[in-house]
């Protein structure tokens, strides 16, 4: 076993997803603060729509414009906010970039840094999804919105995990968003935003089915902050030690295609699970 107890707990220790099998990410997953959390949530939520229930055409309504709303929203977010270069040019928002996208295209096998931080996503969510579900069926309609949203949450979340997994899915549909996925990361990050739902890249013009559908991007890893970023905007280079952040010896902007330079980590070779 790659763990032995709930990783949430061990905010120290470092958990490799291509070291990890399937058994030890369902048992890291279960027992990560934010799924808990997003699971009472949701359970609490879908208990008031059930005591709140007035109108079931709406409380349908009200979860379908939720399983509608909530790829929109990402899409926007993972393009727009997280892989922007807006937020590490100011000291207040430095460490948040880092921390919720600069971290995982640093290491993208890192489970502490996969998930979303529980502060920003559960009041993101919350504070999209309820209002629309109270606009489609009253208060009714956005505890069935916001409960559903939740179940959504987990399985991004979950998918999430399964692409940077050390493990080859049995499923298609995994296959597919897994490809897609990394590519996102190990080739170019400028398109394929979607997690499980690529409709909106389609729609966009920013999916590509391929890697060699597109030239592989220089900053991959680094998001564009780059050295000379670094230089005029230092906080998250401060932060992170000078280095990729994932402990490897050279400092994330030096150029890799140097003779003897060590290289970055490349696609993890699937392990397909008996």
């Amino acid at each position: 076993m790659a763990v032995s107890a709930p990783f949430s707990f061990l905010k120290n220790r470092k958990h490799n997803l291509d070291r990890m099998t399937l058994g030890d990410l369902v048992f890291s997953f279960f027992t990560y603060y934010a799924v808990v959390a997003y699971i009472t949530v949701g359970l609490i939520s879908l208990a008031l729509a059930v005591k709140w229930f007035e109108n079931p055409l709406r409380m349908l309504l009200a979860m379908l414009a939720a399983s509608v709303a909530f790829p929109f929203g990402w899409y926007l977010v993972h393009k727009h906010i997280l892989h922007s270069r807006f937020l590490y040019k100011s000291p207040l928002t430095a460490a948040t970039w880092k921390r919720i996208h600069f971290d995982h295209h640093q290491d993208p096998n890192d489970l502490r840094v996969l998930f979303g931080a529980l502060a920003n996503v559960l009041p993101t969510v919350g504070g999209v999804i309820a209002p629309i579900g109270y606009l489609i069926g009253g208060k009714a309609g956005a505890a069935a919105a916001l409960g559903w949203a939740m179940v959504i949450t987990c399985f991004y979340e979950f998918c999430h995990c399964i692409q940077h997994l050390n493990y080859t899915p049995k499923l298609q549909f995994l296959k597919d968003i897994k490809r897609l996925h990394l590519s996102h990361h190990f080739h170019n990050e400028q398109g394929n935003y979607g997690i499980t739902n690529y409709f909106w890249d389609r729609l966009f013009g920013t999916y590509y089915e391929k890697s060699g559908d597109r030239p592989k991007s220089p900053t991959v890893f680094n998001l564009g902050y780059t050295a000379e970023e670094a230089q005029r905007y230092p906080w998250v280079d401060r932060l992170s030690g000078g280095t990729r952040g994932d402990g490897h010896p050279r400092r994330f902007w030096e150029n890799t295609a140097a003779p003897g330079a060590p290289q970055p980590p490349t696609e993890p070779a699937a392990r397909q699970e008996g």
